[in-house]
């Protein structure tokens, strides 16, 4: 065994979220010798049922393992079917994490740096479209860039949180949201305390706010981003039928629509 490569793996492993308790399979597994070998992960986050399998692969050309990409299966709790994804693992760093996996797959942003084919350092929240799926049955990752827009602090500061009042909370909230988590928050209304939770929403460059029962908060604002939508949509069917005279004048045709087409999920037991 490359004891090297197993150091190299097992922080690896570590930092994408496993912590150390997969360290002792590893080692196992890398003495076999095996070409290819998987690592099983089962855990539960509140009320769900969440198993990560990590594949593992081993060089043509040397004694080195690669850790290429990790599937998660996530159990809602009372959930008739299981949610399936892929995660890959990217040898420059700023991987998905399984606790950013596990909230992706909840249809919360994550807040990344990201690295794209020229080695470029990118920021970038990410969120998972249901509606697609790419060539291998994955849900397509939808990118808000820098350039979208969208300023959490600023959006936080348009509702009465407590936490903004201190610098070091404040701070933590925004890394915690960052990280696609649901966050406790406390609203002063009235001179009262109030608990609710939140999560980033770059798409409408807002917050979602929930209320302890976790239903969702529809504030004015939040009815000011619908009627937006709505224009929004108005505005892009225009723009669609002009695009379409636009295409049968000049006789081209219009452009393939993605399919929306989902994976077929299979029920898995994970307990």
């Amino acid at each position: 065994m490359n004891q090297k490569n197993f150091d190299y793996l097992s922080d690896q492993v570590k930092f994408t979220g496993f912590g150390e308790e997969l360290k002792n399979h590893l080692q196992e597994k890398m003495q076999q010798g095996n070409a290819e070998f998987d690592l099983i992960h089962r855990t539960n986050i509140g009320n769900d049922a969440v198993v990560a399998v990590l594949h593992f692969k081993k060089s043509n050309e040397s004694d080195m393992h690669f850790f290429n990409k990790y599937d998660v299966a996530l159990k809602k709790e009372n959930g008739a079917d299981t949610l399936e994804q892929t995660f890959y693992i990217n040898s420059k760093g700023n991987n998905i994490t399984f606790k950013e996996a596990y909230n992706l797959m909840n249809g919360r942003a994550v807040n990344k740096d990201l690295t794209n084919k020229e080695g470029q350092v990118y920021n970038a929240w990410m969120q998972m479209d249901f509606k697609q799926t790419d060539n291998n049955g994955n849900y397509k990752i939808k990118h808000y860039h820098q350039n979208y827009g969208y300023d959490l602090v600023s959006a936080l500061e348009k509702h009465p949180l407590k936490e903004l009042t201190n610098e070091s909370h404040k701070i933590r909230l925004v890394e915690s949201l960052q990280k696609g988590n649901r966050q406790a928050v406390i609203f002063m209304q009235n001179g009262k305390e109030q608990k609710h939770f939140i999560e980033a929403n770059p798409q409408f460059k807002t917050i979602n706010v929930y209320d302890s029962n976790m239903q969702r908060l529809h504030s004015k604002q939040g009815q000011n981003e619908k009627q937006g939508q709505g224009e929004n949509n108005t505005a892009k069917q225009v723009s669609k039928n002009e695009n379409q005279k636009q295409s049968a004048a000049d006789d081209t045709g219009e452009m393939p629509k993605a399919s929306n087409k989902k994976r077929k999920k299979q029920n898995k037991s994970i307990s």
